[in-house]
């Protein structure tokens, strides 16, 4: 049980190995900020399904990258966009979507198995494809995942009004002239960068901890425009900041620890919310009791 705990939790020399995971620190910050902002929307528009679909083929073209010893997180890149565009510009409803999605899942999957199992690198890096990687983080890899994150947040900062109004209600946001059946394709695409990046340090598998939960657990205390995207950062920061110190003391790699603070930090807030609604419905019953008065 011991050499459990000490494989999970191991903190001798921390100080000398903190100095290893500085890039993937900073790398975490701005995933916490990508993720956490574009996580919003992806709850709002029912997309969870979308980020795990396009998750599936940003994993081919990282383990495609990986084979031909190409830049991993182009090939990750490539990947998303790949199946971004794909689900944009063929799933408009979300039945259709949902179709497209199950349909790419598999066969995403299936030629990132195919491409690790032809490469004959370190087994290492064929894992944390899957489940991330605490160190994996270099530099050239930390300039090409702030230039996207650049770009994805300044794309967010010009269509997050719009696509507000469209994802709140759409037949109205037509009506007022808001390009919706546009904002569809375009979000999808900034969802697919998004993913991208954040596979390097997450995983493949795990990708939904930091672009669904976060906003989730945001949405469960709070339905202010302003606070639920605040909180949602808030959450994804420290789930990465947080995953990252904890992964870098053991031998288990990072993802279990974001999954697991991602999580703890959802149900605080799901209880949170239960809370808050038993005591409206109490206020509101003693105010029913209160306007009806005495039964005689």
């Amino acid at each position: 049980m011991n050499d459990v705990w000490h494989q999970i939790f191991n903190f001798t020399d921390y100080g000398a190995l903190l100095a290893l995971v500085r890039n993937s620190l900073i790398a975490g910050a701005i995933l916490g900020i990508v993720g956490g902002l574009v996580g919003v929307f992806v709850m709002m528009r029912d997309l969870p399904f979308a980020v795990h679909g396009i998750s599936e083929l940003s994993f081919a073209g990282a383990s495609a990258a990986l084979l031909i010893g190409a830049n991993v997180v182009a090939g990750s890149l490539v990947g998303s966009v790949v199946a971004a565009s794909i689900i944009g510009a063929l799933g408009m409803r979300a039945r259709d979507r949902n179709s497209i999605i199950g349909v790419l899942m598999p066969f995403g999957l299936g030629l990132g198995v195919l491409f690790l199992a032809l490469y004959k690198g370190r087994a290492a890096n064929k894992f944390g494809l899957l489940t991330g990687q605490i160190i994996a983080v270099d530099t050239p890899q930390l300039s090409w995942l702030a230039a996207t994150s650049a770009v994805v947040l300044v794309a967010l900062a010009v269509l997050w009004r719009p696509l507000t109004f469209a994802s709140v209600d759409p037949e109205v946001a037509a009506a007022r002239g808001v390009p919706v059946r546009a904002l569809a394709p375009i979000f999808t695409i900034v969802l697919g960068l998004a993913v991208a990046i954040s596979i390097q340090i997450v995983g493949a598998l795990l990708v939904l901890a930091l672009l669904c939960t976060p906003a989730a657990a945001a949405m469960r205390v709070t339905a202010s425009p302003v606070r639920v995207p605040l909180l949602s950062v808030l959450f994804a920061t420290v789930s990465m900041l947080g995953g990252t110190l904890l992964a870098l003391g053991s031998s288990v790699p990072i993802s279990p620890y974001v999954t697991t603070i991602s999580f703890l930090i959802y149900l605080v807030c799901r209880g949170i919310g239960a809370a808050r609604s038993r005591g409206a419905w109490t206020r509101r019953g003693a105010g029913a009791t209160r306007t009806a008065g005495p039964v005689l």
